[in-house]
Formats: C-alpha cells, structure tokens, sequence
C-alpha cells in the first residue's frame, strides 16, 4: 500500500492528534515567524537611520604622533614644544576630502583669539575688578568657520543673524561677523570695516605682533544668551565671539595672510556609518597623513536612534532559536511517543515486507502535512502578534533609554573657552515605532525553519525504527 495513503488515513482517522500536533506547530511557527518578522523590522529601521543621520567623522591633530614623527620641537629648558607647519591641516586638503563621494556634507573649524585695537573695543558691560584682568582673557573669541549655517549654535536655533549673510565657503579671508550687542558698542552696521590684532601671544624673547588686521563686518547675529549682570572675563562673553573664514582666522593665528589657511578640527558627515575606511582611504589620497591626523567616528546619534529596536531585535533573535530548539525537542519527545504507540502497526507492516525507510517516511508525511497548515495559520497570525509583541518590547526598550540619556552626564567642551558642555547635534530620538511587513523571504526562513523542525524531529526518534526487525518490535514492545 501506498504510504502516502497510509498518512493521509492517519491524520484524517485521528482528528484529535492531528489538531493537537498542527496546534504545537502553530504555536511554534508564529513565535519564530514573529521573532522573523521584528529582525527585519529592526533591520530596515537601521538603514532608514543611516540614511538618515549618518555619521560624523572627526579628523583633528594628533599632537603625540607629530612628536613621534619629527614633526615638533621637542619641549626642553622649561618651555613647551612648537607646532612646526607639519602640524598645520591646511583647507584646500579638507576641501578635497569634502569632495569625496562618501560625504554628505562638511564643516571646519579654527579657533583663534584677536586683542581689541584703539577702534574696535570689547563688550565689556561691566568692567572688571581691580586686578583680575589679564591678556589672556581680555580678548576676543574668534572661530575661523566654512559654513555658519553648520555651527552648532545656529543649527539649533540659540543664535541667528539678524542682518547682513553668514560666513560661507565661498567668503573672503577679511569678512567677519559680529555679535549684535559688539556692533551696538562700537557703532558697527554690515558693511563697515573693523580692525583686530592677531591673538597670539608671543614665545619668550620675542615681540608681540602688533600689526592690526582690517576685516568687513558681512552680517551681525544675536545669542541666545543674555548678559550675566557680573564681571565675565571677555573672551567668555558670547558678545565677542566673532566668526570668520578659516583663513581669516589664520591670520589672527599669526599663521600667514596666504589664501590657503589653517583647519584645527574639520567633522564630516558620512552617509553611512560603514563608509569610514573609504573616508580615510580619500583622505590620504587627498594629502592627509592618517597618522597625525587621524579619524574618528561619533556615531552617538545613530546609536541612540536605533539602540533600543536593536535591543528588541537581539531578544527576537534569542528567543526563535530558544523555540526552535524546544519545539524540535517537544516534538521529537511526541514522534517518539506516537511510534511506541504504534509498535503493533509498524511490526505487522514490516512483517508483511514493507521497509523501515518508507515508514519513516509515512511519519515524516504526517508531521510535515501538519507543519503546512500551521505555517499557512501563522502567516496570518504572526503579523499581528509580532506588532504587538514587539511594540511592546519596543516601549520598554525607549523608556529604559530614555532615563539613561537623561542620567548621563553631558561629555565637556574643552576646545570652549568659556567652557560648557559639546552639544554639537540636536537630540536624537529614538526609533518607536516597528515596521512590520511580511514578505516571501520570511516565509521563506519560517518554511524552512518549520519543515527543518519537523524533519529533525521525525528522523531522530524514528531512526531506530530502521534497526529494528518485526520480532523485536512485536515482543519488547520498545
């Protein structure tokens, strides 16, 4: 007879135990189906992140590699080394590594310092204690920038211009701008010219430069923060903070008055986090030493976006492999049940001459028919079950991240003057809602996944079946 045959009497001669092992495999393809379904749901919310945010790339002076290299005076008879031009990133190098396809956009800066002159004064609203002012502090704060757009600042809105334009890539080395309340103090509109010393001070034995430089104010902003109503050392009064081009800002660096100025630190923004090592690839090409300036990546944003929903796709993960190994183990304990149950059956058929191979492949008949309606049943199910599950799993996973981000302590500004905390992109929010689609591929994986339980299951109880002859069957009885 036809085992075929014989699978189909099977299942449709006992109702209960068919229904109770498609049940079983219901349960088991629609957990392992949904924990399928949130993997991909994660994994698309990734790429949307990347996408999205990207990654910031930094590339700024190693000081300990430049020393390595030869390129510094090493520091000796009490005084500090010097920075030789090795350690100068020159822009035109940046804004070829700008160019690179990899790069969604870009921005540098320079920070430099500029002394007030005869007719350009500090803000200084009230005037400082007797004793406690010093060159070091009595000056301006001067960022050489390429876009004010990308500053930080105005990209969060505590700053804006008020009149004029901004500084762009595309500005001339003597355009400046300048803080409403430093324009107010020395009658400054757009336009008008004003003149700063550079900001250096001078190595032992050597004299200031006194050289005033000339600069056209292109646009007058205002902060968001107010006057404090207390003695401030100026260079920490947001009112004289001044932004010019890179190379306007080397030139208060006593760094030369050439058109290719100096960048102390430049960020990147990558369109994929992966891209680093073509990034540095570009670099180098670009005429970068990766040694002395190395990049680094600050994936923060992205890591904060789709934390939480990797964490909930690591628990989906777990928990299809916990269910695939119990459901073959549950099985396999039931197939080896169902088979001491059917001893007299197995020992009549293979008495009759009926071969061990082809009643195995009875049984693996029956458990797969079974599995086949199950994962049809869970493709109906396991959408549904798997957003509820998962936004769920989801919730708890942003709140837990939210209390983290809000007991972590803000990472210091030291390259500030002023001091304050790094606040270099808006807040990212993580990612809090799941995408679920079902596709072929995850009927696919949970197809095979299932027919794969289902086998293991059937073969590695039925397998003695194959070393059995009729006598032992119908006498020992296991």
């Amino acid at each position: 007879m036809n085992f075929l045959k014989r699978a189909w009497w099977r299942l449709t001669g006992h109702w209960g135990k068919t229904l109770s092992l498609t049940g079983l495999f219901l349960v088991i393809c629609t957990l392992v189906l949904s924990g399928y379904l949130i993997q991909a749901a994660a994994a698309r919310a990734a790429e949307g992140a990347k996408r999205e945010v990207g990654a910031v790339a930094t590339m700024q002076l190693d000081v300990d590699a430049l020393m390595r290299s030869g390129g510094a005076d090493a520091p000796g008879n009490g005084q500090g080394g010097v920075i030789g031009e090795k350690g100068d990133l020159r822009r035109s190098v940046v804004d070829k590594i700008c160019a690179s396809a990899v790069v969604d956009r870009c921005n540098y800066t320079t920070d430099a310092g500029a002394f007030p002159t005869k007719s350009t004064k500090l803000y200084q609203p009230v005037p400082a204690p007797a004793g406690e002012g010093s060159p070091m502090t009595d000056l301006f704060k001067a960022d050489g920038i390429r876009d004010l757009d990308a500053v930080a600042e105005f990209r969060n809105g505590d700053a804006k211009l008020v009149s004029g334009h901004g500084i762009t890539p595309d500005s001339e080395k003597d355009e400046i701008v300048v803080e409403e309340r430093l324009a107010e103090a020395n009658h400054l509109k757009v336009g008008d010219r004003l003149q700063l010393k550079a900001g250096e001070l001078p190595a032992p034995g050597e004299k200031q430069n006194q050289t005033a430089y000339s600069f056209e104010v292109v646009g007058i902003y205002t902060s968001g923060t107010a006057d404090a109503g207390q003695y401030v050392p100026p260079v920490t009064d947001p009112a004289n903070h001044l932004y010019l081009s890179p190379d306007g800002a080397s030139i208060l660096m006593n760094k030369g008055a050439g058109k290719d100025g100096v960048v102390q630190e430049a960020t990147f923004t990558l369109h994929d986090p992966d891209d680093l090592g073509a990034l540095r690839h570009d670099a180098q090409a670009a005429g970068a030493d990766p040694e002395i300036f190395p990049l680094t990546v600050n994936d923060k944003q992205y890591r904060r976006l789709v934390g939480p929903i990797t964490k909930t796709a690591d628990f989906a993960t777990v928990t299809v492999w916990l269910v695939a190994v119990a459901g073959t183990v549950i099985l396999a304990l039931i197939v080896a049940a169902s088979l001491r149950e059917r001893r007299t059956e197995l020992g009549i058929l293979l008495s009759l001459g009926e071969r061990g191979p082809r009643l195995l492949g009875q049984h693996l008949v029956e458990i797969v028919a079974c599995a086949l309606v199950a994962i049809g049943l869970a493709a109906a199910c396991s959408p549904v079950l798997s957003e509820a599950i998962g936004q769920q799993l989801l919730s708890s996973q942003v709140s837990s991240a939210r209390e983290d981000a809000a007991n972590e302590t803000p990472e210091q500004d030291y390259a500030n003057t002023g001091g304050g905390t790094k606040r270099d992109e808006p807040e990212a929010e993580p990612i809090e809602d799941m995408d679920i689609r079902l596709g072929p591929a995850d009927l696919s994986k949970v197809a095979a996944t299932g027919l794969g339980i289902a086998a293991l299951a059937t073969l590695v109880p039925g397998a003695r079946v194959l070393r059995l002859t009729p006598r032992d069957i119908l006498t020992k009885g296991n």
